[in-house]
């Protein structure tokens, strides 16, 4: 079977969808099987991937790499799985299997990037009637989907993600390495990654730190890793209230982020919606204690391996975090339980998952 994807992500984007797909991609490489793999994107992934890929490139803006992708996906495919955009699968006249990885923005509370929520929403409907089949990253995303869309009962699969496993290991710069170059030297840290944007609750988290007891909050500073997104003034006025016990990283170098994580004496991630929440497997991973938030897929990620917290409530975060501050003996479980569970998710499984629904859409 000739399998296309949309590997645009691979090269174009660092986090997020660029993950998934670089993930799906080595882990496809990995398999046996008879298929070959049709990668369409604006620029080549510099990764090796072996005979089975070819990659077609198509060097237009979107929406018109949209089109002609969809349009010429019969030429070289036999189904064809979109990644990156809702938009493609109006156009493919072969099997399209549709990845979706969260409905943020359908929900104005999460105050989504407004250029993406009009796209999603305009492209999303019609997107699912033309699916052949449709792919959701965690059974909540899944449910989400189903709730809002009749057309995507019965034909939507989950196909859990998982974190790389350079997180598991001590390979690359070490931990006393990382934290001079950061400047993270003297003080244990609480650790959270992502873009600076209103659903990752960042102002409540900057809050929840400063209102720790003294004993803590004296001997600890709070590490915020991610670029600036949208609408992230509330979060630096926050970060710039707490001056010298917050340090703002930005954006880092993928090579640090390991050792970051290992260094960090709790990762909290109390974030109002996840499509899924990498980052909480990437912390359990790399044996760091998590704090995270008890609504949309985050207890499915952490099952019993972290502290869940209402995100909406800053004294429900402040105690959560003082609890595994606090507690040698329940930091130490939870970094033992999150290796555990951080284990019980793989790449492997999750191209082998993506590649059956593959195969079933083509044969239909």
């Amino acid at each position: 079977m000739r399998v296309g994807i949309d590997a645009r992500a691979a090269a174009e984007e660092r986090g997020g969808r660029g993950t998934m797909v670089r993930e799906l991609l080595l882990a496809l490489s990995r398999l046996d099987g008879p298929h070959t793999y049709e990668l369409v994107a604006r620029r080549r992934w510099a990764a090796p991937l072996g005979d089975s890929f070819r990659w077609r490139l198509l060097e237009r803006p979107d929406p018109w790499w949209n089109l002609e992708a969809g349009m010429r996906a019969h030429r070289h495919c036999d189904v064809f799985l979109s990644t990156n955009s809702y938009l493609t699968a109006w156009f493919t006249r072969v099997p399209t299997v549709v990845v979706v990885c969260d409905l943020v923005a359908f929900d104005d509370a999460l105050a989504p990037q407004r250029r993406a929520r009009a796209i999603e929403r305009a492209t999303l409907p019609l997107a699912v009637r033309r699916a052949a089949a449709l792919t959701a990253i965690s059974h909540a995303t899944a449910d989400d989907l189903q709730a809002r869309f009749r057309a995507a009962r019965g034909k939507t699969s989950v196909t859990l993600l998982a974190a790389d496993a350079r997180f598991e290991t001590d390979a690359g710069p070490s931990v006393e390495e990382v934290r001079v170059r950061h400047g993270l030297v003297g003080r244990p840290y609480v650790l959270t990654v992502g873009t600076l944007e209103p659903r990752k609750n960042l102002p409540r988290l900057v809050e929840a730190f400063a209102a720790l007891p003294a004993r803590l909050l004296d001997t600890h500073d709070l590490v915020l890793v991610g670029a600036v997104g949208w609408d992230a003034d509330e979060t630096l006025e926050a970060a710039a209230r707490h001056r010298g016990r917050i340090h703002q990283l930005g954006h880092v170098a993928e090579e640090d982020l390991p050792a970051l994580y290992r260094g960090a004496a709790t990762f909290a991630y109390p974030s109002l919606y996840e499509g899924f929440g990498l980052p909480v497997l990437e912390a359990m991973a790399a044996g760091t204690p998590v704090l995270t938030s008890n609504v949309s897929s985050l207890p499915e990620v952490a099952g019993d391996a972290a502290v869940l917290v209402d995100p909406r409530s800053v004294p429900a975060i402040r105690d959560g975090l003082e609890r595994v501050l606090g507690d040698p003996v329940l930091a130490r479980a939870l970094l033992t339980r999150g290796r555990e569970r951080a284990a019980a998710f793989s790449w492997n499984r999750h191209a082998r998952e993506v590649l059956a629904v593959l195969e079933r859409a083509g044969r239909r």
